[in-house]
């Protein structure tokens, strides 16, 4: 349900608590004052049967005798009474509920369940239950049973554990940060992590969200509303139990290698989150963030009177991987203008120890006017020769003067070391962010950088898959489908490699042989060559084959491998009698004495579904442990990212005698993989160790597979939607031009430059309801880079010429009932129908997602798109509040059989 009626959560009119008491010490007790001390300016009442006054308010016993149906209804009744109050509340139109008590169970039958299920069909928004409550500083509403009350500002918390944002609210309210809401979620039989972030992502009072997550469950919900929410401002997340105490078994290395901890770094890579490890440098960060925005590059300078905590400083800046900004010959220059003799003349610009308020003011300009850094560390260790609040004021006075004239905005953060109370106001009344150590000072400048990189990296355009990749889905589907229906959890060697090779993935090839007489012919051809080959035990009951010395390596003659494979089979038989023995494989023995050894697989998690695992393999894969993962889809962006996390990614590089290996074909094997996973969705676990890859390319010269049934009803099962290649079609005789109707993709970005300019700007007038003059990356990466679930953008492509003809986009709200559309053609094409295609795909779409209206807002002399959208079955409204426009809205489900017809 998303965002629907949570406004009536965070800025309700009025409240009822049920559950109020005047015990001490009670839950309800507590509230009571909370809310009352908050300032809460709405009408708020009291219900509680045993009571007709509670600390001078009037109490009713029932939601039935309020007066009016409240905004938001506050529960701290005993567990019991709960789901009674719930389903009383949703039958009298309350739109929102806060329950606080806890004690409801989990699952079937549960009391939690009860609450879920009286509230769901009266669309009543529940948060928690068994959750610390609700804080909106800036109405003054804090229904919580937190110590204090949180002070107002711009930071949004969703935590999962009361006890945290508890903790949050009572060390940022120390430290003069403030919060624009603080929701607990509790057990979130409701409002989860995906509605949050949607709703905060709009929120104008929120400048940045801060998370607290243990578990999540609707991981594409939570994935759609990340990546929304990251692009719109910094999200930063904090998530318990990294460290398990046992690992789940897995049947292949790259299930071993897949620890849920990693899973979720990746899930939140991916969604562009900035991931911290503690509650101190989630505190670093909210300190940060709370008076801080992002910012363009990573170059720090550091200003100090002490050079040992400078040194210090930059040390933990590299670990980080942190820039330190150069000084230029000119810049040091002006600073011997303005320093004495004897300062460091290179950056930490070391001003010693004696620097007074005057020094630090006359530094300070100087590295806020400097364009080869980007943000400023301004340290202070104390000394008997100068005050260190004076100084703390002459930085603030510098600041504020350098801003005033728009010399800069550039960040400035601040350690004085031992301060005693005298720095922390001057820094808190300026909105300076400060720390006690330059480590915290470091890790929050860091917090800054990447965000901005991860948002920049949400917005990069991907190098497109090169041409050379053709699959051959159904081939790949009738090899596992035809497995799963002998009942095989495993593929053999033979279903492997035409299972990868169906997807252009280089395997080394698999040849069966029952007996030595078989092996020998089988080897011929590779022995008089004067290769070498390989002998592996084929059984569907041994899958590891090395354990039962199943594998017989560089077999160089005939006599070799006959007497090879019949010692494999005997140790087999007396390894496992009970196996099924096929015989054995006969493979090519590659020799690559300079390439290097990589793994390439994917693993099933329990929580996000389909996982990219990359690194270093070999034998010793596990113990290497030097591997990346990463949520498919993935494209040439994506797959070069993944190498680039890992150990690997240098020794891919040219090296003494050893040149570079191929990268492309490493990254293009990557993008396969996730195709393949999309393609054929039960799949569960794949195997490639070890990759060869060095300068020829990469070959996997073993790999392992493992398959399931997959209902039909979920056949995808990324926790990112994948790109819906199901949506390609092609328009046949259309303007004698053979045209590709399919979804947009990322590195799409040069065929809109090109199509703008076959747009003449009246047209472009009509689309966007403004002259646009420049059509930057980022205008451009928004219409590419969607993630399928919310948007979709359907291209018409000349596959002759390559061009872009046209382009229609729906995009749903995040309660996925409406979409709202806009579609432009090129204007030479005007007039000619493919405007009415695109329309017509976009309405289809729309119709197969359960959308329930289209709308958007045309201008009033747009009237060739007021015709069509008339034609289509759209009504117009006229728009009360801009005469230029109108609305046009399609009742998509009602209207389908009109569609149908149209069709």
């Amino acid at each position: 349900m998303s965002t629907y009626r949570l406004q009536s959560l965070f800025a309700p009119k009025s409240l009822a608590l049920a559950g109020a008491s005047p015990r001490d010490l009670s839950l309800g007790r507590i509230v009571l004052r909370n809310i009352r001390e908050g300032g809460f300016k709405g009408k708020v009442q009291l219900v509680n049967p045993r009571y007709t006054e509670i600390d001078g308010v009037p109490a009713v016993s029932g939601l039935d005798k309020l007066d009016g149906v409240p905004d938001l209804l506050v529960i701290t009744a005993p567990p019991a009474e709960v789901p009674g109050l719930i389903a009383d509340a949703a039958g009298r139109g309350v739109p929102a509920a806060v329950v606080i008590t806890s004690g409801l169970g989990h699952g079937p039958g549960s009391l939690a369940e009860a609450v879920s299920r009286a509230a769901r069909p009266h669309g009543l928004r529940v948060l928690g239950p068994n959750c610390l409550g609700l804080l909106v500083p800036s109405i003054g509403l804090n229904a919580s049973f937190a110590t204090r009350g949180a002070k107002v500002g711009d930071l949004a918390l969703i935590s999962q554990s009361g006890a945290i944002a508890s903790s949050l609210v009572e060390w940022a309210s120390s430290r003069s940060i403030g919060f624009s809401a603080v929701a607990s979620m509790g057990d979130a039989v409701d409002v989860d992590f995906g509605d949050l972030l949607d709703y905060f992502a709009l929120d104008r009072k929120t400048r940045a969200i801060l998370m607290y997550v243990e578990s999540i469950t609707d991981t594409r919900k939570f994935m759609s509303a990340a990546r929304g929410a990251a692009r719109v401002k910094p999200v930063i997340v904090v998530k318990s139990g990294r460290n398990p105490l046992g690992a789940r078994a897995a049947a292949t290395h790259t299930g071993a290698l897949a620890g849920t901890d990693a899973v979720y770094d990746a899930a939140f890579r991916r969604a562009g989150l900035l991931r911290v490890l503690d509650l101190d440098e989630l505190f670093a960060a909210a300190e940060t963030l709370g008076h801080l925005s992002p910012f363009e590059g990573k170059r720090l300078a550091i200003l100090t009177n002490g050079g040992g905590i400078g040194v210090l400083a930059v040390d933990r800046l590299v670990d980080v991987g942190g820039t330190l900004a150069t000084l230029s010959e000119q810049r040091i220059a002006e600073l011997d203008a303005v320093l004495p003799r004897g300062w460091s003349r290179s950056n930490p610009v070391d001003i010693v120890g004696d620097a007074d308020a005057k020094r630090y003011r006359a530094a300070l300009e100087q590295l806020l006017a400097d364009r080869d850094n980007d943000a400023v560390l301004v340290m202070n260790c104390p000394t008997a020769l100068a005050s260190p609040a004076e100084s703390a004021a002459a930085v603030v006075e510098t600041i504020q003067r350098a801003r005033a004239r728009s010399m800069s905005r550039k960040p400035v953060l601040t350690v004085w070391v031992g301060d005693r109370g005298e720095a922390t106001r001057i820094f808190d009344q300026a909105g300076i962010p400060h720390y006690e150590t330059e480590s915290e000072a470091i890790r929050g400048f860091m917090h800054l950088v990447r965000f901005r990189e991860a948002n920049d990296s949400l917005m990069e355009t991907p190098p497109s898959v090169p041409t050379q990749f053709v699959s051959d889905t159904e081939t790949a589907r009738r090899v596992v489908a035809d497995a799963i229906a002998d009942g095989k959890t495993w593929l053999d060697p033979l279903e492997i490699e035409r299972l990868l090779t169906a997807y252009g993935i280089p395997i080394a090839p698999a040849t069966l042989a029952r007996n030595g007489f078989e092996a020998v012919m089988a080897a011929r051809p590779y022995l008089a060559k004067g290769q070498a080959v390989v002998l592996k035990i084929l059984s569907p009951d041994i899958v590891h084959k090395s354990e039962i010395d199943g594998v017989r390596l560089n077999v160089l003659s005939e006599e070799a491998v006959r007497r090879e494979t019949e010692d494999i089979l005997a140790r087999a038989r007396a390894a496992q009698p009970d196996a099924r023995l096929i015989g054995v494989t006969v493979h090519p023995m590659y020799v690559r004495p300079k390439a290097r050894e990589l793994i390439v697989g994917a693993t099933d998690d329990p929580t996000f579904g389909p996982v990219i695992v990359f690194g270093r393999g070999g034998t010793a894969v596990e113990v290497l442990n030097d591997t990346a993962l990463a949520l498919p889809p993935l494209d040439m962006k994506l797959a070069r990212e993944l190498v680039d996390r890992t150990g690997a990614a240098p020794l891919l590089g040219g090296y003494r005698n050893v040149p570079p290996a191929d990268r492309q074909a490493l990254e293009l094997m990557l993008v396969k993989i996730s195709q393949l996973l999309a393609d054929v969705p039960e799949l569960r676990e794949i195997d490639l160790n070890p990759v060869l890859a060095d300068e020829s390319g990469v070959i996997a010269v073993d790999a392992r597979i493992t398959i399931a049934p997959v209902a039909q009803a979920k056949r995808s099962r990324f926790a990112v939607r994948p790109y819906p290649k199901e949506w390609e079609s092609r328009i046949e005789a259309w303007e004698d031009l053979r045209v590709l109707l399919r979804p947009v993709r990322p590195e799409d970005e040069g065929l809109y430059l090109d199509f703008f300019k076959h747009v003449s700007e009246n047209d472009l007038r009509l689309r966007f309801f403004a002259p646009v003059k420049e059509f930057s990356h980022t205008f451009i990466a928004r219409m590419t880079q969607i993630d399928y679930a919310r948007a979709m953008v359907f291209v018409a492509v000349d596959e002759r010429t390559g061009q872009m003809l046209g382009g229609v986009r729906i995009h749903s709200d995040a309660n996925y009932e409406k979409g709202e559309y806009a579609v432009l053609v090129r204007s030479d094409l005007k007039g000619r129908g493919l405007g009415w295609i695109l329309m017509r795909r976009m309405i289809e779409y729309a119709r197969a997602e359960g959308l329930q209206q289209v709308e958007g807002q045309v201008l009033r002399d747009n009237t060739t798109m007021l015709r069509m959208c008339t034609d289509l079955g759209f009504r117009i409204e006229h728009d009360p509040d801009d005469p230029g426009l109108c609305k046009v809205v399609l009742d998509v489900q009602a209207q389908g059989q009109v569609a149908s017809a149209a069709e």
